[in-house]
């Protein structure tokens, strides 16, 4: 009897190490509080002797690392980061825009959508650039640029806000800063400006911004990173006051040219599939069911962009 028990003591432990398991991995108190998580692990598997909580625990120590390494980084940093990113940016995708007018109204429409995102506290800059490539790109600490060509295919500012609010979703999660391969860059940096970045520690910094570059520009950034961006664009401009469908209506534009449109470099080459991402789109529209209600403002658009209607800016 007493070997029953103790058979069905093991195997209720164990069941229990199964299910712990097999929950564990979409808490967000994995990503939210790492330390947190293996402590949990220790105590569920305190000998250390469960092979699969071993793999987990050497998981989470990782995840740990990094969130250490980015939790270190102060926005002069990540400005900094974003600041090199941004001189590749003008030499890929070209130089801004030559109209004032046009660079200050994006601005105040990128900048009203920040200050409903989740870091507002923080200078957002816009900018414009001549290219006939459908992109829009972020660089870490909130340098935004998007294309002549995309914003010359819009209809209306909701469609543009959507965009803008997009990037500033890739800010405030700090997408790039994650992709980091080499995040233990990061770790106890303090201030770039501050460091000797000769030698190995100046090799290391271009290696990292080497990795960025090929993130944002040519892979792009992970799935679930864009998906993201996709709800906090509708969530920032439907809180601003714009129609949050204006994201769909360009993803439905951007379907419709993809066939005659250039791929190398654009929204088509580094964002996950377009089907996929409407899909998702449209399914977030639940939460606006006062949508229809919400401005679109398309007489201020076209005066605005009117410059890049109908011309080539190359």
């Amino acid at each position: 009897m007493f070997k029953e028990k103790t058979r069905r003591s093991e195997a209720s432990i164990l069941e229990g190490r199964r299910t712990f398991l097999k929950l564990a991995g979409p808490f967000a108190i994995l990503l939210a509080c790492p330390a947190y998580a293996l402590d949990l692990l220790r105590i569920v598997d305190p000998e250390g002797k469960n092979k699969d909580i071993q793999k987990a625990r050497q998981a989470l120590d990782g995840i740990g690392s990094i969130a250490q390494s980015l939790k270190g980084v102060d926005y002069q940093t990540e400005r900094t980061i974003g600041e090199t990113l941004a001189l590749e940016g003008f030499q890929r995708y070209g130089m801004p825009v030559k109209d004032d007018g046009l660079q200050k109204y994006v601005n105040l429409v990128g900048n009203a959508v920040a200050r409903n995102g989740i870091r507002p506290d923080i200078p957002y800059r816009f900018v414009v650039v001549k290219s006939e490539i459908y992109n829009a790109f972020s660089c870490p600490g909130g340098i935004i640029f998007v294309s002549s060509r995309l914003i010359g295919s819009m209809q209306d500012e909701a469609e543009l806000a959507c965009v803008l609010s997009h990037e500033v979703g890739h800010v405030s999660h700090k997408h790039a800063l994650q992709s980091i391969r080499r995040a233990k860059f990061l770790e106890g940096a303090g201030k770039i400006g501050t460091l000797n970045m000769e030698g190995e520690r100046g090799e290391n910094y271009r290696a990292m911004i080497g990795d960025l570059q090929t993130v944002l520009f040519d892979k792009g950034l992970d799935k679930g990173m864009e998906y993201e961006a996709d709800a906090a664009g509708m969530d920032y401009a439907y809180r601003t006051g714009y129609d949050p469908s204006g994201l769909i209506r360009v993803l439905e534009m951007l379907e419709r040219n993809q066939s005659t449109a250039v791929q190398k470099g654009s929204w088509f080459s580094t964002h996950p599939p377009l089907p996929n991402r409407l899909e998702k789109c449209r399914q977030l529209m639940e939460r606006y069911p006062d949508a229809s209600e919400m401005a679109t403002v398309k007489d201020r658009f076209a005066s605005s962009c009117k410059v890049l209607k109908g011309a080539s800016l190359r």
